[in-house]
């Protein structure tokens, strides 16, 4: 049996020195045989390319393709023979390719790749909600495994020394240390010392109202020198460093990643870790437990100050039940807790900063994670700490 698939002709499609292109199809019994003629070229292959496509949907254990009568053949031409090669393939088809020139053998071989590429895949079935929970559950585990192998690493080298060049000895840097100092210590006291005085005030404020209803006024002091000096001085300080001085490492590190020259360094022998990371781990650990101190006195002074007004509480009476009040546990408890939110937060900006992609989208997105995960973090060890300090009666 013959049989053609046609192909309408239209003046304007092909210039008169060209040749349609055809397609015949000849059946025996469930081996197809395929005869293309005319010319097959970018500007007649439109003629054929939907019969072309019906032929991709037929099903037989054996084709063959002849190409023996085509007049001419370019990439376009090439591409739909390539592509009902593969598709007939991917159905298990026994294709056959005849005929063929030497230069038909040549773009076909080249197209063929792309041909594959270019197959439409059946759209993928939909599952139920609770494996894409479970999907998205499993990628949440190892993002947080590779943040946390590559913190461990970041770690490990701050640990072990600056190692400025790679595999060649150590070396510290002072100066780039005092200026991180100086960057993330000294430029935060303004911001810390305005907001614990605020929060100070505030806690006396709200303490001595509903302390006033049981005549137990006096112990806003009590209230303040604890809960300051061993939860929210070091707590307040350590959220304000992560979004002011943790969003700076991640956007800083993260320009450098941008424009290569965190490769650059690597190119150049140098250690990126040891080059960016280290100084500002360190100026981060020496800072953060100053400013702990800075933020404690502050809020104790703005407690002190409501607590003269609103309550009438002179500050030499303040000052005399606060030394009462706390002891030096109080005091160390809180300072403690200061190197381990350093280096979190330090920690936490430099992967973030270390995972910016090439575009300003990358970096806006970690600079925002890395403010975030450092601020959740932060608060989730400070009640463990809280947990450990009362199971040992610290």
């Amino acid at each position: 049996m013959v049989f053609k698939l046609s192909t309408r002709r239209e003046p304007a499609a092909a210039p008169q020195s060209a040749t349609a292109p055809r397609v015949e199809v000849e059946d025996n019994g469930g081996a197809l045989t395929c005869y293309l003629e005319g010319d097959w070229t970018t500007r007649t292959v439109a003629l054929v390319d939907a019969p072309m496509r019906d032929l991709l949907g037929h099903t037989a254990e054996r084709m063959t393709i002849d190409l023996s009568q085509v007049r001419q053949l370019d990439t376009a031409g090439a591409w739909l023979v390539a592509r009902l090669v593969s598709g007939q393939k991917r159905r298990g088809t026994d294709v056959e390719v005849t005929g063929r020139s030497e230069a038909a053998t040549i773009l076909l071989a080249a197209v063929e790749p792309m041909a594959e590429e270019g197959e439409v895949q059946p759209p993928r079935r939909k599952g139920n909600w609770i494996a894409s929970v479970l999907a998205a559950l499993g990628r949440v585990v190892y993002d947080i495994r590779d943040d946390l192998l590559y913190g461990l690493h970041i770690l490990g080298a701050t640990i072990s020394g600056a190692q400025m060049k790679l595999g060649r000895g150590y070396s510290i840097n002072p100066a780039a240390i005092a200026t991180q100092i100086d960057r993330m210590g000294v430029g935060s006291i303004p911001i810390i010392v305005l907001m614990s005085a605020l929060v100070g005030a505030i806690i006396a404020q709200q303490g001595a109202f509903q302390l006033r209803y049981f005549g137990a006024e006096l112990y806003v002091v009590d209230l303040v020198g604890i809960l300051i000096l061993r939860e929210l001085g070091v707590l307040m300080t350590a959220i304000m460093i992560a979004g002011r001085s943790g969003s700076a490492i991640t956007a800083e590190i993260g320009s450098m990643k941008m424009r290569e020259e965190v490769d650059a360094l690597t190119v150049i022998g140098l250690n990126p870790v040891g080059v960016l990371v280290f100084p500002r781990l360190v100026a981060l650990v020496i800072a953060v437990p100053c400013l702990t101190i800075i933020a404690n006195f502050a809020a104790l002074g703005g407690a002190m100050m409501v607590a003269w007004l609103y309550s009438d509480i002179s500050p030499s009476a303040f000052i005399v039940r606060l030394h009462g009040a706390i002891d030096l546990t109080s005091i160390f408890a809180g300072l403690i807790k200061a190197p381990f939110m350093a280096l979190i937060v330090g920690i936490i900006a430099s992967v973030e900063g270390m995972k910016v992609g090439g575009s300003a989208e990358s970096l806006g997105m970690h600079v925002t994670s890395s403010v975030v995960k450092a601020i959740f973090i932060v608060i989730l060890i400070d009640g463990l700490f809280a947990m450990f300090y009362a199971a040992i009666d610290f």
